[in-house]
Formats: C-alpha cells, sequence, structure tokens
C-alpha cells in the first residue's frame, strides 16, 4: 500500500496497462501525471508544444499499434478539441486515453469547464475517479475499453482528485504488444467519402457502449437508507459520503455515456433523488434527460467553485461542526512575481509608459497585479498577440496609447507563433515583447522548444526566438536584458514609435532555475520615503508608518532591480 496523488496514480495505472508513450504540453492540475511517468521504465515521454500536437502524436502512435496517454488540463482540452473529435471517428490501433484534468475554484486557470461536455459531444467514454486507487484502476482499465470499443477514452480528474493523495495499490507492469499496423483508408483517412461510413460504426459503437455501461463496475451504488438518493461523481462523492451519512449513493465512475436504466432503478428505490456536483449541470441536465426526476437541496449548492462538506450540509439545512470565518481585517495575500523575477522591470516600464498590455497566460500574468498593474487583457494562450493586433485595427487613425503584446517562451511556441504569423502576414504593426525566462516556469519549470530541455532530458534541439521571428518577415528584432532599466525603457520607448511590428526579445533565466544569490541588499539612512522602490512590486520590499523603505534579506537575492529606481543611493549591499 501506497500513498499517491491522483496525478501519480494515473501514471502507475498507465504504466501497468503496458502504455509506452506519454504526451502532454503542462497546465495545472494535470502536470505532474507525465512527470510520474516519464520516470518509469520502459517508456517514452514528451513535451509537446501544445495540447492539439499532442493529441495528433498519441493519435498517430496510436495508429501504429501503441498504447498512448496524453494529458491536459481542461482549458487544454478546448485547443485539442479539432483532433479529438475526428479521432472518435477513426478510433484506436493501441489503446488511447487522455486525461483532462478540471479546476473547478479556478485555482491556477482562467476559467471554470466541465471537461464531460466535451466527451459527451465527441461521443467518446468518460471515466470520473473518486480518489486515486480508482485513478489507477481506472487508468490501467481504460486501454482495454480504448481498444474494445475502438476509440480514445477520455479519464476526467479534477484538482482534489489529482493532487490529494490517497491509498493505492501498485501493482505489476503488463507488458503490451504492438498492435501491428494494417493500411486502411476507409479507418484513418477522413475525407468525406470515408467519414461518413465511421460515423456510422460510430452510432453503433455508441449504442454498444451504452449497453456496457449498464452492468459496467465503476458505477456503484452505496446503499445506505431510503428517504434520500444522491447521484454524484469524483471528487464529490467523498464530499457527499462525509456530510451526509445516511443517504444512499449512486458513486457514477462513468459519466459519459451514462447507465440509464441503472439511474431510474436507483431513482425509485429512494424517496427523493438528488444530483451532487461542482460549478456546472452536466450531470443533473443529464439524469434529467433520462425522466428522472431530481429534487432540489432546501437551500442551493454554489454554483461556481469546489464543493466541501460543510457546504453540502448546509444546503440541506443539517448542522455543522464551529468553524471561524477568516477575519476581514486580515491582509491579502496575492501572489507576487518572485525576488529577482526577470519580467518585473519590463513591466514597471510598461507602467511608466501607460501602455494598453495585452497579456497572455503564464506567471507573468501576476504583471497585472497592484503595484505593477501593466497589464490589460489575458484571455487565452497566445491570445497577446491576436489582440494586440486587434487594438491596433480598431483604434489605427487615432491617436492611441502604445499598444504591447507580452507573452512567454513556452506559450510563444504553443500558439503565440501562429498569432504573430497571422499579424505579420496581414501587415500588422505594434510591439510584441517575448519574456524569455529560458523554461516554461508556471507550471513548474519544464522544459520547451526554445530553452531544449526534453522532459526525459533526451538530445535535443534548441529553437533560436529571434532566427524563427525574423524568418516569418520581422525585420525590427531586439534582444535585451530585462534587468537592464535604462536598456527596456530605451527598447520599449523605440519600438512603440515605429509604424510596423517589432519583437522584443527579454532573455534572463527564471530565478528559481539557478537560484543564485548575491550579498544581500539594505537599505541606508539616506533613505527619502519616496516609494519609488515600493512601486516594484518586490516581496522583499517593505515600508514602515513613515514610508521609509526595508528589504528582507531572508528574501532578497541581490539582483539590483531596485537600485535603477533609488534616486537616492540608498539601495547598497549589505
Amino acid at each position: 500500500m501506497e500513498l499517491m496523488s491522483g496525478n501519480e496514480a494515473i501514471a502507475q495505472g498507465a504504466w501497468e496497462a503496458g502504455c509506452t508513450i506519454g504526451v502532454a504540453y503542462p497546465g495545472t492540475p494535470s502536470t505532474e501525471t507525465l512527470e510520474a511517468f516519464a520516470r518509469k521504465d520502459g517508456v517514452y515521454a514528451e513535451w509537446c508544444v501544445n495540447e492539439k500536437v499532442a493529441v495528433e502524436v498519441g493519435t498517430g502512435a496510436s495508429a501504429a499499434g501503441a498504447r498512448v496517454l496524453a494529458t491536459m488540463k481542461h482549458v487544454g482540452v478546448n485547443v485539442a478539441a479539432d483532433p479529438l473529435f475526428t479521432a472518435a471517428y477513426t478510433g484506436v490501433g493501441g489503446g488511447f486515453v487522455i486525461l483532462a484534468a478540471d479546476d473547478p475554484g479556478m485555482y491556477s486557470s482562467q476559467n471554470e469547464q466541465d471537461s464531460r461536455y466535451y466527451a459527451q459531444a465527441a461521443a467518446v467514454p468518460c471515466l470520473d475517479p473518486a480518489d486515486s486507487a480508482e485513478a489507477l484502476s481506472f487508468t490501467r482499465d481504460a486501454f482495454a475499453i480504448s481498444e474494445r470499443f475502438d476509440v480514445p477514452v477520455m479519464l476526467r480528474s479534477s484538482v482534489r482528485v489529482s493532487h490529494t493523495k490517497t491509498p493505492v495499490e501498485p501493482g505489476e507492469r503488463t507488458e503490451h504488444e504492438l498492435v501491428p499496423y494494417r493500411k486502411d483508408p476507409a479507418k484513418w483517412v477522413m475525407m468525406p467519402a470515408f467519414a461518413k461510413p465511421r460515423r456510422a460504426v460510430q452510432l453503433q459503437r455508441i449504442d454498444a457502449l451504452r449497453e456496457w455501461v449498464e452492468t459496467c463496475p465503476y458505477n456503484e451504488v452505496v446503499r445506505r437508507g431510503g428517504d434520500i438518493g444522491v447521484v454524484c461523481a469524483g471528487a464529490v462523492y467523498q464530499h457527499v459520503a462525509e456530510a451526509l451519512p445516511e443517504a444512499s449513493v449512486l458513486k457514477l465512475g462513468v459519466t459519459w455515456p451514462l447507465p440509464a436504466r441503472k439511474l431510474r432503478e436507483f431513482a425509485a428505490s429512494v424517496e427523493r433523488l438528488y444530483v451532487m456536483e461542482e460549478g456546472s449541470e452536466y450531470l443533473s441536465a443529464a439524469v434529467r434527460a433520462c425522466g428522472i426526476a431530481v429534487s432540489e437541496p432546501p437551500a442551493p449548492l454554489p454554483r461556481a467553485g469546489e464543493l466541501s462538506p460543510r457546504l453540502v450540509r448546509e444546503a440541506f439545512g443539517l448542522p455543522v461542526p464551529p468553524y471561524t470565518e477568516l477575519s476581514e481585517t486580515l491582509p491579502g495575500r496575492p501572489p507576487a512575481l518572485c525576488p529577482g523575477c526577470p519580467h518585473r522591470l519590463v513591466f514597471k516600464e510598461l507602467a511608466r509608459m501607460k501602455a494598453i498590455v495585452t497579456g497572455d497566460i503564464g506567471c507573468y500574468t501576476l504583471g497585472a497585479l497592484p503595484p505593477l498593474s501593466a497589464m490589460d487583457t489575458t484571455v487565452d494562450m497566445g491570445a497577446s498577440v491576436s489582440m494586440a493586433h486587434g487594438f491596433e485595427l480598431a483604434l489605427s487613425g487615432t491617436d492611441h496609447k502604445p499598444v504591447v503584446a507580452v507573452i512567454g517562451d513556452s506559450t510563444f511556441a504553443h500558439s503565440g507563433l501562429s498569432s504573430l504569423i497571422s499579424t505579420v502576414y496581414n501587415r500588422g504593426a505594434g510591439t510584441v515583447c517575448v519574456l524569455d525566462n529560458r523554461t516554461t516556469a508556471m507550471t513548474g519549470r519544464q522544459g520547451n522548444p526554445f530553452n531544449g530541455v526534453t522532459l526525459q532530458n533526451r538530445p535535443s534541439r534548441e529553437l533560436n526566438i529571434e532566427a524563427v521571428v525574423r524568418a516569418i518577415g520581422v525585420e525590427d528584432v531586439r534582444t535585451v536584458d530585462p534587468n537592464d532599466a535604462a536598456a527596456v525603457r530605451a527598447a520599449l520607448k523605440e519600438t512603440t514609435a515605429l509604424d510596423d511590428i517589432s519583437v522584443i526579445v527579454f532573455r534572463s533565466p527564471c530565478v528559481l532555475l539557478e537560484r543564485k544569490k548575491t550579498r544581500p541588499l539594505w537599505v541606508n539612512a539616506s533613505c527619502t520615503a519616496c516609494g519609488s522602490c515600493a512601486t516594484l512590486g518586490c516581496p522583499a520590499i517593505s515600508r514602515d508608518e513613515s514610508g521609509v523603505a526595508a528589504i528582507d534579506a531572508a528574501l532578497c537575492i541581490g539582483c539590483g532591480q531596485c537600485t535603477q529606481y533609488c534616486r537616492f543611493n540608498a539601495i547598497v549591499p549589505e
């Protein structure tokens, strides 16, 4: 018996099933899955530039006969939807399992969404484990299900399952022989003449899946009382089991397709039936679609965010254990760029010039928070470059503020490059800042094409951002040290004055890569309490009641960024 997170258990289950290939783009809460898989014996694992590419690589490997695991967070499923929907027509060669890790509560995401809607729309079976033990067993079985029904299988997790450690019984690996590839255009070439017959195959498969789901062992009735019955899935089951110990529960391990007959039988066995889910109406709508009456709790459950046993008990008017709400007087502790972060001065200078800044997904999104407050928009991966072009189009012919796109190196490879190609092709203008900190920092410092580091440290090629950008037609390409305030200011001033497209590559390693620390700085008696250093938002800098600055030597890494903004030479080496 071992304690494993859900992500580790999924990796273990894939390994035990004889999966040999893992593909992904890192994204919390899914990232650790492929990292754990990559450490297993006898497997190949890689970071792809985005989730679409990952599913396409996985589809190719599956067609060639290998068992494949692809992992992504919920918004990554949006990117992967194109190949996913067609792979549901082609089917598989070797078993193909796709992890979609949802994030109720948006702990590290720009939205909440329920990936089970994708399973329903694509007509691929969706398994929904409630803990690490189920994450392991469901993943292990999913490859055989994929091959039995000739279809990719979605494994849907959530942040609570992915990151919580519960006991599992790891097993031995069962080697899987490569399924010999046989040329079959009618199965794999999805032009209309072949896709129409595959649609008929899909419909037959759906009927078979609906029969199978009625008797599969993953949908379990936990019989307690007859008054209240609850239908739930995933991590929500743990909350319901703790909050309503007298209720009978139909715990769904397969959430598409739903077992309609089993649901009706369960509903008939209780006086009132409730459906519990987080931030979605997927299950309740699907249960009602089976012709089943669903009751509402006396008080409504939250429509957004995670559930908890307390929230469930409160919804039913039941007493809850004593607890204390956090005082509203407690100071907030928002996330901040690390001390010495190479992104900080770029945002400081963008704020000084009052630019319109279209941002992107990464730790640099924190540049939107006070005191930097230097970002206007963040929507999705790669949107910074496209949205900057949109701003320029809308504001053309007006006397407007400079428009600047800010994107990280990994996100630029993910989808920013295609956005930039579109802007260059359409003769767009503006400044694009690529914040190249030599890693995919936000999700745990993974490799990407522009630092050349692979998941399993295999020999690789490091792509050159400047050369790639010049190759697509950008003539004004500059490389600037982001720790040099004067150089940052000059580059931004010059490029935003041009009427053409410019790209500035701000290159400096993430401070967590090398963890270098020189002599910390301190504030001497020359401080005039002007507050300039505090506007950098460095966690190491604080001010007393009179406004005089102080530097926490335990946090300061001696980067010297703050000294460039102190006009009174008050910040010096300790």
